[in-house]
């Protein structure tokens, strides 16, 4: 069984026990969070959401926060004796689906 979520401004499949990586959720270390924007859920019987499936969520325990890897962003603009140069990194959440109800 799988179901399509819709988390951060983004559509992730995922099914139990599978380990995702979502933007930042502002739940602790260790506590379970539910998605309840569900498009789409696969399996025996397939249900499709208008935008959401009523009634769908999938629970989850969050694993651990963190940060990925560095990026770099370069801006520049020939002849002009501009140039700037920033990092970034990215705040995640880890989640472990548990478990989807539909």
């Amino acid at each position: 069984m799988y179901a399509i979520i819709e988390t951060g401004g983004k559509q992730l499949k995922v099914e139990e026990g599978q380990t995702i990586y979502v933007e930042k959720l502002d739940v602790a270390d260790g506590e379970t969070v539910t998605f309840d924007k569900v498009l789409f859920v696969g399996g025996d019987n397939v249900k499709v959401g208008a935008p959401y499936v009523e009634g769908a969520t999938v629970t989850g325990k969050v694993e651990k926060h963190g940060k990925q890897k560095k990026i770099i962003v370069y801006k520049y603009k020939p002849k002009k004796n501009y140039h700037k140069k920033q990092g970034h990194r990215q705040p995640y959440t880890k989640v472990v689906i548990e478990k989807i109800q539909g």
